[in-house]
């Protein structure tokens, strides 16, 4: 199925399970794979040689699967790589993460040879979620090549639930099998080796019902190795024995079974109790499918998004160019230049609104790239407290801008970055403030960093002050959407700076501190 010069990276903390993955891929064709025991030992391995597809594990220590999936699409070189994520995880909020992060497939444990070899195939087919920075528009369209209808078949999602009855006394398979064979596909095996080979097959049952007492491997040997294996480590099964001392219920129970039934079995018991297990069985098979469809519609809002970005920034691009034109080529009048001057503006303001969206997304994501370079903050504040200024004209606020006298203060950072966050701030801040009321702005220098500082009142509500910087939180604010705040923390992070919310009562003021390193503490060309 793999081409023999395909390199696979196989990540996970357990041995067993590394050296068994390893296998399954052989059993595919693969024919060069490389083990990691975590997420910071793959990525070394990363680093230093090549590779073409990662499978991992989620949870691991010291760097587990999510932290290697964000730190893999945040690397240029690595960013392109299919990589399918492994999990035994039933949290619906984890896989939209690992969706967000730019995944390729998610493969739900218990899983079989098939089912891991069609999701790696796919993956290897489909074009790499690259960061958002080497992504287009063409290459987003062909993202979403499978759909959840085509992903990784599920040959037993339309069929009966299959039952495994193992024992080595024929009158007893009769009796269990005879018990179900009307409600479920049923199979039976007379040894424990012969129930291994089953379970571990592409085509695993759904329930084992496993005897204790038998010749050569008993049905503990039986749990034990089924635990070892990935395509039959959460196998549900219900011992069924004559033993019914306490410790073997214990030891039972340490192996992962769900339940005991004692020989001689009451028949309508085990009815219900299989019926009642297989509900929850069916539920857990169905993971997949939910996961699959999760993933896919976050490609598609991603895609959405991005398209939508592309198909904005074309037409701005013309009409910025045409105003362009008119203004060097034709003879204007003063009011008419500054019509197309303030068209202008407003045409850049939004395509600055449409990058900075694209930026956002990448922080979010953790694919984020600072390329940091020194910011005239003093030129910046100048320029945003007379838009700013203007726009609030009618309110009578007074703006006060405070810069030190010398050498020009700059910031070590992303200029379009700072001037979102600080017209952000600025303008949320003259929101907020009462009608001829003062706003003050202070640029600061000190110790390696560089501080703009704002002040207005009133002082932020009690009730928002632990919840300010988070994602939709907003209070009083009619329209308001509870993202500036946000928007501002995430975007002074992405540049290895601060921003610090303080409260003064007594004056009823709000203080906003924005700390960016200095370009001046760190030598550049």
């Amino acid at each position: 199925m793999f081409a023999t010069n395909t390199i696979f990276l196989v990540v996970d903390d357990v041995e067993s399970m590394r050296k068994i993955n390893a296998a399954q891929l052989r059993t595919l064709g693969a024919s060069q794979i490389i083990l990691a025991n975590n997420g910071a030992d793959a990525l070394r391995i990363l680093t230093r040689q090549p590779v073409h597809v990662i499978l991992s594990d989620w949870n691991m220590p010291v760097m587990d699967g999510l932290e290697l999936l964000q730190t893999v699409r945040a690397h240029p070189r690595l960013a392109h790589l299919p990589f399918i994520m492994i999990t035994a995880e039933s949290d619906r909020a984890q896989i939209i993460q690992a969706a967000e992060a730019g995944v390729s497939d998610i493969l739900l444990k218990p899983y079989t040879n098939h089912e891991m070899g069609q999701r790696v195939s796919r993956a290897m087919q489909r074009l790499p979620r690259e960061p958002a920075t080497a992504r287009s528009a063409s290459a987003a369209s062909s993202d979403t090549s499978a759909s959840p209808a085509e992903q990784a078949a599920q040959p037993r999602a339309k069929q009966r639930p299959t039952l495994l009855v193992v024992d080595d006394v024929p009158d007893n398979l009769m009796l269990i099998s005879g018990l179900f064979q009307d409600e479920f596909r049923v199979r039976i095996a007379h040894n424990g080796q012969k129930a291994l080979t089953i379970c571990t097959s592409d085509n695993p049952p759904d329930l084992l019902l496993l005897d204790v007492m038998m010749p050569d491997m008993d049905g503990f040997q039986v749990a034990e190795e089924l635990r070892k294996h990935p395509t039959a480590c959460n196998l549900p099964l219900i011992f069924i024995t004559a033993m019914t001392d306490a410790e073997s219920r214990q030891k039972g129970l340490e192996l992962g079974a769900v339940d005991f039934v004692s020989k001689p079995i009451d028949p309508t018991l085990l009815q219900l109790r299989v019926r009642n297990l297989l509900r929850h069985v069916e539920l857990h098979k169905n993971l997949q499918t939910d996961y699959d469809n999760m993933l896919e519609l976050s490609r598609l809002r991603e895609d959405v998004e991005r398209i939508t970005r592309h198909d904005l920034k074309g037409p701005l691009a013309g009409i910025i160019g045409l105003v362009q034109n008119l203004t060097d080529e034709c003879t204007l009048k003063p009011q008419q230049a500054e019509m197309l001057h303030l068209v202008e503006e407003s045409s850049l303001q939004l395509m600055q609104m449409i990058n900075l969206s694209n930026e956002l997304y990448k922080i979010e994501t953790g694919r984020f790239l600072l390329d940091a370079k020194p910011v005239d903050l003093a030129h910046m504040l100048r320029r945003l407290v007379q838009i700013t200024g203007a726009a609030f004209a009618e309110k009578e606020l007074q703006l006060g801008l405070q810069i030190p006298q010398g050498s020009p203060i700059q910031g070590l950072g992303d200029a379009m970055l700072c001037y979102s966050l600080l017209q952000n701030l600025l303008k949320n801040a003259c929101e907020a403030a009462p009608p001829q009321s003062q706003v003050n702005v202070r640029l600061s220098q000190e110790n390696g960093l560089v501080q703009v500082c704002m002040e207005n009142q009133p002082a932020v509500p009690a009730e928002i002050r632990e919840r300010f910087f988070e994602k939709f939180a907003t209070y009083g604010k009619q329209g308001g959407t509870g993202l500036g705040t946000y928007s501002a923390k995430l975007l002074s992070e992405a540049q290895h700076g601060q921003l610090e919310l303080q409260v003064d009562d007594q004056l009823d003021q709000t203080r906003l501190t924005f700390i960016l390193p200095s370009a001046a503490a760190k030598p550049h060309d």
